[in-house]
């Protein structure tokens, strides 16, 4: 048997089982109970429990030497290729095929898997009702006194902010698994990334790593942002895999932490989100909530809208735009916008109180 059939063969199987897997996803409850309830937990314990072993991202390691050997591949084919007899020229197209087939059956074994799951809303009872302008306004109140209010319980983040993000963050899970088990996370393995320079130029506040199980923080991030993009990438290591859905998991793990700075964080943080949305549907209330808010909290605003300028360039268009096409190639059609779906949660967890409220 030739080398060029050997391989075809071989491309056939690997590309099998990719398709597979891909059929596989297209069963949302078989995906919830055999893979995300299932052999997923252990899987995501496994890589977090190897992974805390060293004190660095190794996820940023692993993947500039993916990118290295596929780049190297790639030019050392092309400048070859006049030397290459024909059969070669057929074999080295199929090895690049193999390796990301390969990478994606790796990819969705240890985590993509999660994109096919029902949404975890429904685990947690919480509705999808859609809110009015007046609606959305009157959640933006409640959000504009509750961050005013813990602005001034807020305290320091220690020195040592990635060990206290990954204790206090994992305190704060174990809390919310009384109440769910969704909310089981077990070895903690929270990492700085490596650049948080190139990492802030690209926009990222914090990002997953499938292969190694790495939640990573940009820890050049103002601090009180940084618990709930803790609790946020935590959400990620869990299997939740849509960003509305990390943020919702986020948000209710920061908030109903002990830790005032917790409590600030996720609330600062939704109440970004909610006067973006007023100000897109209405710009008048978002005056009026806007000089609500208290000069310690629009400092803060103040704080993250030069650090992110400090970092803006063309790199971070260019990075929002491929994380947008990212987003919806892994079924997420609203790409980036994803990140607003929280508000509707958000509405249907308040609603009862803010209408005794109003």
């Amino acid at each position: 048997m030739t080398s060029i059939k050997k391989l075809s063969l071989k491309t056939v199987a690997i590309f099998s089982i990719a398709l597979l897997v891909y059929i596989f996803g297209l069963f949302p409850s078989l995906v919830q109970k055999y893979y995300s309830t299932g052999i997923y937990p252990y899987i995501s314990s496994s890589l977090r429990f190897l992974s805390s072993i060293f004190p660095f991202a190794i996820g940023d390691i692993v993947y500039a030497l993916l990118i290295g050997f596929v780049v190297y591949r790639i030019i050392r084919f092309f400048k070859k290729t006049k030397s290459l007899k024909r059969e070669h020229r057929i074999i080295v197209p199929l090895q690049v095929l193999n390796f990301f087939l390969i990478l994606n059956i790796i990819f969705k074994l240890v985590w993509g898997l999660n994109y096919s799951r029902p949404s975890v809303s429904n685990e947690l009872g919480i509705g999808n009702e859609k809110y009015s302008v007046k609606e959305l306004v009157l959640l933006g109140e409640h959000f504009v006194k509750k961050t005013n209010d813990l602005k001034l319980k807020q305290t320091e983040i220690p020195a040592s902010a990635i060990k206290y993000l990954e204790i206090s963050s994992s305190k704060a899970y174990h809390l919310m698994e009384k109440r769910n088990r969704l909310f089981c996370y077990k070895n903690p393995c929270l990492k700085s990334v490596l650049s948080p320079y190139l990492v802030s130029k690209a926009g990222i506040e914090g990002y997953y790593a499938p292969l190694t199980g790495e939640a990573n923080m940009n820890m050049a991030l103002p601090d009180f942002v940084k618990p709930y993009v803790s609790c946020h990438e935590i959400a990620h290591q869990l299997g939740i895999s849509y960003e509305d859905e990390a943020n919702l998991l986020g948000y209710l793990t920061a908030s109903n932490s002990p830790d005032l700075n917790y409590q600030y964080s996720a609330n600062y943080e939704m109440l970004r989100y909610i006067l973006f949305e007023i100000r897109m549907k209405s710009p008048e209330d978002y005056k009026i909530l806007h000089d609500k808010l208290s000069e310690k909290v629009l400092a803060d605003f103040k704080a993250e809208k030069e650090f992110w300028r400090k970092y803006n360039g063309d790199m971070f268009g260019y990075m929002d735009a491929a994380f947008d096409s990212f987003l919806k190639l892994n079924n997420q059609p609203k790409g980036i916008d994803s990140y607003q779906d929280i508000l509707i949660w958000l509405w249907n967890i308040h609603k009862k109180e803010l209408k005794v409220e109003s």
